[in-house]
């Protein structure tokens, strides 16, 4: 059961492969691929301007705490001297925390700038890839156009071609019908001269009433061969009776 379970999935993907294979159309894959690496390069720029924007953010926050070291380390200076040096202690704990803090963010700029460099490289390569995948691309639709092409005049010339077979079956499907057609006409004309096929156009007549019309013309023959024999008779004994001697009187 397994062998037969994996050689009906063999068959199947087979046919699956060879209905993939005749419906792939190469050019329009090269374009969708092509797609989809415009598709990557837009994410990774697009990764870019978001490592750039954070990083900006973290500049302008280490800015701010520049200028807050900066206040605090004059704010220590007055407490001092207003002998305040418990303000003063105040003020350079807090510079402190500002200065440690200022070492975290540096440390994150310089890994988002690290960051950065590697999209940017990585980018450059891609689109210089994508470039030359373009190229390759309108090379290769331009070779399967006028491969395409040259098939179908081939096919059109020597009519190896499925349109062509087909066309071909219709011509001669045509003359078949056509011989056919000829055929049974002839047959009918036939049949109509030597009078084995009735005629149906004859009103209500029906085949006695055309049998007995038919007497009667052969009859009206008849009397017409008969009457035409006897003038013609007599036209032959008044000719005899015109070229010989008078008849003696009694």
């Amino acid at each position: 059961m397994a062998g037969l379970m994996s050689r009906t999935s063999l068959i199947v993907k087979a046919k699956f492969s060879k209905l993939l294979n005749r419906a792939e159309n190469p050019t329009e894959t090269l374009d969708y691929s092509y797609e989809q690496m415009q598709q990557q390069l837009q994410n990774v720029k697009r990764g870019v301007a978001d490592v750039v924007t954070a990083k900006k953010r973290l500049e302008l926050q280490t800015q701010k705490l520049e200028q807050n070291v900066v206040t605090l380390e004059t704010q220590a200076r007055q407490a001092l001297a207003a002998n305040r040096e418990d303000l003063a202690r105040q003020a350079l704990e807090r510079k402190a925390a500002a200065q440690t803090q200022l070492q975290g963010l540096d440390t994150q700029v310089k890994q988002l700038e690290d960051q950065q460099e590697k999209l940017v490289a990585g980018q450059q390569t891609l689109q210089a890839r994508i470039e030359g995948f373009r190229s390759t691309k309108e090379v290769l639709k331009a070779q399967y156009s006028a491969a395409e092409a040259q098939v179908k005049i081939g096919e059109a010339a020597t009519g190896i071609g499925r349109g062509m077979e087909d066309t071909g079956m219709a011509i001669q499907r045509a003359k078949e019908k056509t011989e056919e057609l000829q055929a049974r006409a002839s047959a009918i004309d036939e049949l109509t001269t030597s009078g084995a096929l009735e005629d149906f156009t004859a009103g209500d007549q029906t085949q006695l009433d055309r049998e007995l019309a038919q007497i009667s013309a052969t009859g009206q023959v008849d009397q017409d061969l008969a009457r035409l024999k006897a003038e013609v008779g007599a036209g032959d004994g008044e000719k005899e009776l015109g070229s010989g001697e008078e008849p003696a009187k009694q």
